[in-house]
C-alpha cells in the first residue's frame, strides 16, 4: 500500500490478514487486562477509604450504604473491561472463521454442483449379488436370524 495514500488507514492491512487480527487483539487485550488489574487495585483502596469515612452522628452502617454507589460503579467497570476482553478474543476467533469460510466456500459449491449433477442424472445401480443360500443343515437358528415376528417361519415368538 501507499503511504502517500490520503485513504490509507495502517488498520486496513491489520484487517485484511486473520493472523495480523489475531496478533493486534491480543495486544490491545493485554493493555486491557492491565487496565483491569490497575482497576481492580484503584477499587479495593476506594472501597477501603469509603467505608472508613465516617461523620459524626453516622450510625455504624452509614457508611457503608455510602460506599455501596461507588463500589457498584466500579464493580460495574470491571466487568465492562472484562466483557470487552472476551468480546476481542471471540472477535478474533469469528475473522479467522470467517477467512477459513471463505477458503473453504469455492469447494463446498463444487461439490454441491458435483451431488446436483448427480441427482439430474443418477447412473444405473449395479444389481447386487444375491447371497448364497445356506443349505437347512447350516442355518444358524440362534437369537440373530429373524429380523422380525414375521420371519419366524415355524418357530414362535415369546
Amino acid at each position: 500500500m501507499n503511504s502517500n495514500d490520503p485513504n490509507h488507514s495502517p488498520l486496513r492491512d491489520v484487517a485484511q490478514n486473520p493472523e495480523a487480527t489475531a496478533q493486534y487483539l491480543a495486544d490491545v487485550q493485554r493493555v486491557l487486562l492491565d487496565i483491569g488489574k490497575n482497576l481492580e487495585t484503584l477499587a479495593q483502596e476506594v472501597r477501603i477509604h469509603c467505608r472508613d469515612t465516617h461523620v459524626e452522628g453516622d450510625r455504624f452502617y452509614d457508611a457503608w450504604l455510602r460506599a455501596q454507589p461507588v463500589e457498584k460503579a466500579f464493580k460495574d467497570v470491571l466487568k465492562n473491561v472484562e466483557a470487552v476482553t472476551k468480546g476481542l478474543e471471540k472477535g478474533a476467533y469469528k475473522r479467522r472463521a470467517h477467512d477459513e469460510a471463505v477458503a473453504n466456500t469455492a469447494r463446498k459449491r463444487k461439490e454441491k454442483e458435483l451431488e446436483r449433477q448427480r441427482k439430474k442424472n443418477p447412473q444405473l445401480l449395479q444389481a447386487a449379488p444375491n447371497p448364497p443360500q445356506q443349505s437347512a443343515q447350516g442355518k444358524n437358528l440362534g437369537y440373530a436370524d429373524p429380523t422380525s415376528i414375521f420371519d419366524l417361519g415355524n418357530r414362535e415368538s415369546a
